[in-house]
């Protein structure tokens, strides 16, 4: 809202100074005893210091309007750097918690491993194919020949 009447007052100085410069050009124009002075139709006698006067309010409304620009820009500038702070921010938390659920998962992969290699080697399978021999305490013991 600030950058847009900012813009406005400063179009508006810009046109008006421009106006009576490229309006008033001639030896007609003079300002001397007597000379007039005219913006937009209107006709403006007296002094040199009148002219000079209405040509200070003028610039100073174009300096009003350039400082309302200039402020209404950083303060969209500073917005829009906290705007990518904030989504910079949230991106770093997003791949932590990412991070940490990967981490979770591989966890949990691991022990289900575990558990699977503990279920294995508790139960161990019997094995139907070979018949069973009786286990000697040192070894197993050769017949002699």
């Amino acid at each position: 809202m600030i950058l847009i009447l900012g813009l406005i007052i400063l179009i508006a100085a810009v046109a008006v100074g421009l106006a009576g410069v490229f309006g008033n050009t001639g030896a007609g124009h003079d300002l001397g005893i007597g000379g007039d002075f005219s913006i937009f139709g209107y006709h403006a006698t007296g002094s040199t210091g009148s002219l000079f006067l209405s040509g200070i309010i003028v610039g100073a409304a174009a300096l009003l309007g350039l400082t309302l620009v200039v402020m209404g820009a950083r303060r969209s500038a500073r917005r829009s750097a906290r705007a990518r702070r904030d989504v910079d921010t949230s991106r770093r938390e997003a791949a932590a918690v990412d991070r940490e659920r990967e981490r979770e998962r591989e966890h949990d992969d691991l022990s289900k491993q575990r558990d699977d290699a503990r279920t294995e080697t508790a139960a161990p399978v019997a094995d139907t194919d070979t018949p069973r021999r009786r286990g000697h305490w040192f070894g197993h013991r050769t017949a002699p020949r």
